[in-house]
């Protein structure tokens, strides 16, 4: 207890640090960088003392937002730490004005930090977390209950997302003959009904439920007899296959019921809308982007083997509306030819092919092609698809009609109900590593929970698997 909150007031201090640090930088080149570019005043002297407030507006957002009460996963505090930023920035604005002291500062700084931290705070924040918990601070023990299935998986996703900072120490379950065993490293110590004890023995300070199949009244026991005795308890309903994020939680308070309220997010005119602008934004920004880097692919293809540097293919876009997908060619004029000898002569080639719709070692591509697959590079002219409408930045991959009636079946309205996209759930989840089952179940996990924070986070995942080339070929 007391390393975890001697890892809390650490973690404070160095975010002190980083918006001071955020601060000292907008101010040298608010003061020596920009007047080179721009026409600015003098930067007064007494400008160093009156921005000393800033800080703890800063501070009182970061403590508001619960960044040092509550857990985070990494994408989550990601997008806490840009709300808190994107709310400060605006509320020293508003006292600027309200008080009538925008002479005294430079509101350049202001919108210079904001920018700054949008970078910079998150990679200071979560590195200095990522030491703090090195060293054993911040953690919280956790114990859980119930060490079947969903136990393991509830486990798998703790490991998977380190930023939220449990250290499971132990299992407990109902089966005697499971205790002493272990689940992925860890040991189950006991039966449930034991938990109290447990507890004191190691120090728990987080209860995790894992146990579907646990009655209402015994998990009602089991949460008030612990409940004195932890900081949280974690329960895990069984509702596997229902789409969840973004589900808004319903109180009757007098029934003492609750409600999971799920919607169907890209069915609201207001999101299709949202989705809609980033799409435009996203394609646009990328197109300036990467339009000399495209113009040198379109040679390289021309130069490395014969036809146009562009071709298009017939998918399956919304609402079972077919376009043509534009790609660079990756592929030799005669691909065709190749392909139906390798699949003739190759048993093996045949069965991945079917597997798969992909081949590992595909004699149809060429050098330059294969490179550009690696990288994903040969999918930047659908950008021109996302102007047209007919495709999104992010969403289900496009397929043919083929794959749709093989794979999809009855996702394939769900799925091809919004346009599909350049990236998805399936390109940074392991890409041509996974199977088509899997593709197929993360492109119906990605339409039942739809954000727009989802689509930022695909895209920034995106960017680090291409340029560390994961999972393609």
């Amino acid at each position: 207890m007391l390393k975890k909150r001697l890892g809390t007031v650490l973690l404070f201090i160095i975010d002190i640090a980083a918006v001071f640090l955020i601060l000292q930088i907008s101010i040298f080149l608010r003061k020596n960088t920009l007047p080179y570019f721009l026409q600015f005043p003098d930067f007064p002297v007494k400008g160093y003392v009156v921005f000393v407030w800033v800080l703890p507006v800063w501070l009182l957002f970061f403590i508001y937002e619960g960044l040092y009460t509550k857990r985070f996963s990494f994408w989550d505090e990601i997008k806490v730490l840009w709300k808190s930023t994107f709310f400060s920035t605006l509320a020293v604005f508003s006292i600027l004005y309200l008080g009538k002291v925008g002479e005294q500062i430079s509101r350049t700084v202001i919108v210079l930090m904001g920018f700054i931290a949008f970078p910079v705070l998150p990679l200071i924040r979560l590195n200095a977390k990522k030491f703090l918990m090195n060293k054993g601070l911040i953690k919280s023990k956790a114990l859980i209950l119930g060490a079947g299935k969903t136990g393991e998986l509830i486990l798998n996703a703790l490991r998977r997302d380190a930023n939220l900072a449990f250290d499971v120490v132990g299992f407990l379950d109902d089966d005697p003959l499971k205790i002493g065993q272990k689940v992925g490293g860890i040991k189950i110590h006991g039966n449930v009904d034991k938990a109290q004890k447990y507890v004191g023995r190691y120090g728990i300070q987080d209860i995790i439920i894992a146990m579907p199949g646990c009655d209402s009244k015994r998990l009602a026991k089991i949460i008030n007899s612990l409940q004195h005795n932890v900081q949280n308890i974690l329960f895990i309903p069984d509702i596997f296959g229902i789409a969840v994020l973004g589900t808004k939680l319903q109180h009757f308070f007098q029934e003492q019921v609750i409600g999971l309220e799920v919607s169907n997010n890209l069915a609201a005119p207001v999101n299709i809308f949202t989705k809609r602008v980033f799409d435009l934004i996203a394609s646009l920004v990328l197109l300036v982007v990467f339009f000399i880097p495209m113009i040198v692919i379109a040679i390289l293809t021309r130069i490395n083997s014969k036809g146009s540097p562009i071709f298009s293919q017939e998918r399956i876009g919304k609402n079972d509306k077919p376009f043509q997908c534009y790609k660079f060619r990756t592929m030799y004029h005669d691909a065709e030819e190749r392909f139906e000898e390798l699949l003739k002569n190759s048993p093996e080639a045949s069965s991945e092919w079917e597997l798969n719709y992909k081949l590992k070692n595909d004699p149809r591509i060429t050098k330059v092609g294969a490179f550009l697959r690696k990288t994903s590079l040969d999918e930047l002219p659908q950008l021109l698809n996302v102007l047209k409408g007919e495709m999104s930045v992010v969403g289900p991959r496009p397929v043919t009609r083929k794959e749709i009636d093989d794979y999809y079946q009855e996702t394939a309205k769900l799925c091809f109900g919004v346009p599909p996209g350049i990236t998805g759930l399936w390109q940074v989840s392991g890409r041509s590593s996974t199977g088509y089952a899997y593709r197929v179940a993360l492109d119906s996990w990605y339409v039942r929970n739809w954000n727009l924070w989802l689509d930022i986070v695909i895209l920034l995942k995106t960017v680090k698997i291409v340029i560390k080339k994961e999972g393609a070929w």
